[in-house]
């Protein structure tokens, strides 16, 4: 069975195979960067649906994770029955940081072959360096590894040995070469030059097997781990070196500290090229130290066989079954009902041909983009938030980095220095149509600012989102629209995931939050608990800023208030079969007068969906749960007409639900919500400080 890294629904098909399956245990590797999610939270949809005992051996332990990290790691533990770690500090920092007992934990070390202890001349004449002394370093290449330390301290090692050939092997790391390339690799072969070494320096820029690697480590005198960073908890390669019975010189950190103690190896200053070159002179120049280190690091290793791993590792999966034994129950199929519903696939298809140079357009004339209409910045910014939401999600695509830059130049472009504020209606032909846009149309703008400076991994999108959020910023303080001061209020929230302590953001937050609040206390009665006279657009949007704001400025009224508004809405939005039914745009909702039905708009089920999962977020109360859900089931056909606006043939969505058709247009700003409802949802399923995945609502 294989999941795709990103596919949710992959995890828990696996679950549901693994548990119909004649498996007794499941043995975890858990690693982060290696399972979808933010931090790798996608498998914890995999694990929370297992019947078996889980162990799970941890590969990175970090001594001080992020909030987001930790949670996650608190629940792999909380869902395993072991956990297994490869070092002491690792055991330690498992009991320290996420208080898990001593007894559930089981001390295993990195797996290596067995190789045999002998003399390296026959390894050395297979691969062309006989009589030559090897120094060698092997794994994925990335600027952390400090190899460019081994080669600058050559020229001294070369005046004492000249006979020495320094092997490096291994490709780049392949997250680092989607990022720069072999930028990294090849400044070694420059410095290497530099230093006039290159006669001494090999590369072998590839990936070997066990194989070809045992036999680079058997002709290798000595093995050095330059590594940069303290934190490296494991360390396969230097596992593989030591258990060959290797002279090992490396950097300090965490993992070789342990694994070269009490005389196994040769421990040198971080960044110190004289000091890496007197270890190698003094080890090449004395055969006795060398062969005594070798003894020691290769009896060490015994214990690291595979045999001996293999043998430890059964031990545990029978103390973890046993475990399990006495707290699991009997299994029970889980029916439909007690399952999160699966969500759509992402499909950017109808998203990219509405693309050009420029940016998004605004219309379409069914799903054919019309340049008569050119574009706008609200759709632009919702685009923009869309990339980070996918960045987030770990969404992989070749394009995904090049549309956020568009999106994102597109308002840098929008932006009137003059008066600090975003234009908004762009022609085809590339002509401003005025000089500044609505106050809402600003305000969206900061909201996907804000969400790009506090969301994304990419610095230059983050650094240029800050720099525009920063200059976009002072004048909502004159703002009218309390829909602009809760665009900005959304904007703000996500901008202070980065920046929290930003006391002129704050005193704008606190100021914006006053104006909606008391425009609230203004209007509000217990039949009519709402902001205005009347329910127009962007409703939802307004619950949503006054809660997430209250929340955060340790506001109970305001976070009561944002609940109560929030509430009144969803409850008035719905049929009498339990459909999300919008206010309808053509005449919207006036107090004390009936409600328009039609015409219905995307954008408000976007933005009730994206409400009640703030809400779950801050009251974890699961009937935000079903809210949410009512909301995004609309764009699938749960609405007044039984029609879907999603058109999964496009990927694109319709423009709106009128009376008795739908509109078939598919625009920026339909397909837009709904992609970003789409992602808002898969975020908020697997985010593990709600401890449980969203539920199913079913009318």
């Amino acid at each position: 069975f294989e999941i795709g890294e990103n596919e949710l629904s992959g995890y828990r098909g696996a679950a549901d195979f693994l548990n119909i399956s004649d498996v007794d245990i499941v043995c975890l590797q858990h690693e982060y960067g290696i399972y979808g999610g933010r931090v790798g939270s996608h498998i914890l949809s995999l694990m929370r649906e297992l019947r078996m005992p889980i162990v799970t051996t941890l590969h990175t332990i970090l001594r001080e994770p992020s909030e987001l990290q930790k949670q996650v790691m608190d629940e792999v533990v909380q869902l395993s029955e072991r956990i297994v770690v490869m070092s002491e500090k690792g055991a330690g920092f498992m009991q320290e940081v996420h208080g898990v007992s001593a007894d559930k934990i089981d001390l295993i070390h990195h797996g290596i072959p067995d190789v045999r202890f002998e003399s390296t001349t026959r390894y050395k004449e297979r691969l062309g360096v006989a009589g030559d002394s090897v120094l060698l370093t092997f794994g994925l290449l990335g600027p952390d590894k400090g190899i460019e330390y081994v080669i600058q301290a050559l020229p001294k090692i070369l005046e004492r040995h000249p006979n020495v050939v320094y092997t490096v092997v291994g490709a780049t790391h392949p997250n680092i070469r989607a990022q720069v390339g072999e930028t990294y690799r090849l400044s070694l072969e420059r410095l290497a030059h530099a230093k006039g070494v290159e006669g001494n320096v090999v590369f072998h820029n590839r990936f070997v097997g066990d194989d070809e690697l045992s036999e680079f480590l058997g002709a290798a005198d000595i093995y050095i781990t330059p590594y940069l960073k303290p934190e490296q908890i494991t360390s396969g390669t230097l596992a593989y070196a030591v258990g060959s019975g290797k002279a090992v010189i490396s950097t300090p950190y965490w993992y070789a500290e342990e694994l070269l103690a009490d005389g196994r190896g040769v421990l040198v200053p971080w960044r110190d090229s004289d000091a890496l070159a007197d270890a190698v002179i003094r080890l090449l120049g004395n055969d006795k130290e060398r062969k005594a280190i070798r003894t020691r690091a290769a009896d060490f290793g015994r214990q690291m066989v595979w045999p001996s791993v293999a043998r430890q590792y059964l031990a545990s999966f029978e103390r973890a079954a046993s475990d399990a034994a006495k707290r699991r129950g009997k299994f029970h199929t889980k029916m439909l009902a007690g399952r999160p519903a699966e969500l759509p696939d992402v499909t950017l298809n109808h998203i990219r041909l509405m693309t050009d140079s420029t940016g998004i357009f605004q219309h379409a004339t069914f799903a054919v983009p019309n340049y008569d209409e050119g574009y706008c910045v609200d759709d632009n910014a919702r685009a923009l938030m869309l990339m980070a939401y996918l960045e987030e999600d770990g969404y992989e695509s070749s394009d995904l980095k090049g549309l956020m830059a568009r999106y994102l130049a597109f308002l840098n472009h929008a932006l009137n220095k003059t008066n600090g504020r975003f234009m908004n209606f762009l022609s085809y032909d590339r002509r401003w149509l005025e000089e500044a846009g609505s106050e809402d149309s600003h305000g969206r703008s900061l909201y996907a600012l804000g969400t790009v400076v506090g969301r994304s991994y990419d610095p230059s999108a983050q650094g240029l989102a800050k720099r525009l959020f920063d200059e976009a910023l002072p004048v909502v303080s004159g703002f009218s629209s309390p829909r602009a001061w809760a665009f900005s209020l959304l904007g703000i929230d996500e901008y202070m995931r980065a920046y929290m302590g930003e006391s002129r953001v704050q005193e704008v937050r606190l100021e914006l939050a006053e104006k909606l609040f008391s425009l609230y206390c203004g209007y509000a009665t217990d039949e009519w608990p709402w902001f205005e006279d009347r329910v127009t657009y962007s409703n939802s949007r307004l619950s949503q800023a006054l809660l997430v704001s209250g929340q955060w400025m340790s506001r109970a009224d305001m976070v009561t208030a944002g609940l109560a508004s929030l509430d009144w809405l969803t409850a008035i939005q719905q049929t009498e079969e339990g459909y999300f039914s919008p206010v309808g745009s053509n005449g919207f909702y006036v107090r004390g007068k009936q409600m328009a039905e039609f015409d219905q708009q995307p954008v408000e089920a976007m933005g009730v969906v994206s409400a009640c999962l703030d809400a779950l977020r801050v009251t974890g109360d699961p009937k935000w749960t079903k809210e949410a859900r009512r909301a995004f089931n609309w764009f699938l056909g749960q609405n007044r007409l039984q029609a879907s606006l999603y058109d999964p043939t496009t990927g694109g969505c319709r423009d709106g639900l009128h009376d008795g058709r739908l509109n078939e247009n598919q625009g920026a700003e339909s397909s837009l919500a709904f992609l970003v409802s789409l992602l808002e949802l898969r975020l908020a399923e697997n985010d593990s400080s709600s401890k449980a995945p969203l539920s199913v609502y079913t009318s």
